[in-house]
C-alpha cells in the first residue's frame, strides 16, 4: 500500500474530513507522531507539517512552494484535497515550528541519518521557486540546530540544491586537499548512505525516492568532476 493509502486509513478513523482527530492533531504538532507507528507515515507527516511551515518563512505563501510540497511528495489527484487540508491547517497552527522539529528530532534521536533526509527535502522545497530567502535559511539553520546537524553538513546538504555552489568536495562532503583515496571513500560513501534502498529503509516512502534519484546524481557529478580535475 502506497504512504498516501496508509494515511488515507488513518484519516478515515480519526475522521479527517469533520472534527480534527488525531491525524490532524498530528499535523497541527499536538499529538505525538511516533504514536502513528508506521515509519513512512510518520516521515510524511512531519514533512507536511515542517514544510507547511517553512511555507511561510518568508512571510509570502508562494504558490510554486505550495506546488512542490505536493510534487515532491506525489500526492496523487484523489488525496490532494486532503493533502491541502491538513497542509492548511499546519500553516495556520499557532505552535511554533521549532515544536515540529522537536518532536521529529525526539523521534528519530538514534536515527540522525534520517533527520538530514528531512533536512534536505526541506531544502528541495525551499528552492522550487529558485530563490533561497533570508527568512528560509534562518528556518533551516534553525531546524538544522534542533536535530543537531553541524555547519558543514548543513552546507553540503545545500550544496545538493544551490547551483551556485559548484564545489563538488562540498557535495561530498570531503577536504579539496584531502588524498585521492579519501576522497574516493567519501564518494563510495556518500552512494551507500543515498542509496534509494537506504533511504526507504530509513522510512522515506517510495512516492519520494525520485529526491534519492536527484540527489545521487549530484554525488556522481561532483566525483565526476574531482576526477577530471585530478585526472583520476
Amino acid at each position: 500500500m502506497s504512504v498516501w493509502g496508509k494515511i488515507a486509513g488513518i484519516a478515515t478513523g480519526y475522521a479527517l474530513g469533520g472534527v480534527p482527530g488525531a491525524l490532524v492533531g498530528a499535523l497541527a504538532g499536538h499529538f505525538a507522531l511516533d504514536r502513528l507507528g508506521d515509519r513512512q507515515v510518520v516521515f510524511t507527516i512531519a514533512m507536511i507539517s515542517l514544510a507547511a511551515k517553512m511555507t511561510r518563512a518568508d512571510g509570502d505563501v508562494s504558490p510554486i512552494e505550495v506546488q512542490a510540497v505536493q510534487d515532491m511528495m506525489r500526492v496523487p489527484e484523489s488525496e490532494q484535497r486532503n493533502m491541502e487540508r491538513v497542509f492548511r491547517l499546519a500553516q495556520e497552527d499557532v505552535a511554533g515550528f521549532d515544536s515540529y522539529a522537536k518532536q521529529v528530532a525526539q523521534i528519530y534521536a538514534e536515527s540522525p541519518q534520517v533527520l538530514e533526509d528531512v533536512l534536505d527535502v526541506l531544502f528541495y522545497i525551499a528552492y522550487a521557486d529558485g530563490v533561497l530567502h533570508p527568512a528560509e535559511q534562518q528556518f533551516l539553520e534553525i531546524v538544522a540546530d534542533i536535530f543537531n546537524i553541524g555547519t558543514s553538513d548543513f552546507k553540503r546538504l545545500q550544496a545538493h540544491h544551490d547551483g551556485s555552489i559548484v564545489d563538488p568536495y562540498m557535495v561530498l562532503g570531503v577536504h579539496r586537499h584531502a588524498e585521492d583515496e579519501a576522497v574516493r571513500k567519501a564518494w563510495l560513501a556518500a552512494v551507500r548512505d543515498n542509496h534509494p534502498d537506504q533511504l526507504q529503509a530509513r522510512g522515506m516512502p517510495v512516492e519520494m525516492m525520485h529526491i534519492a534519484t536527484a540527489r545521487m546524481a549530484a554525488i556522481n557529478e561532483a566525483w565526476a568532476l574531482i576526477q577530471k580535475e585530478r585526472e583520476l
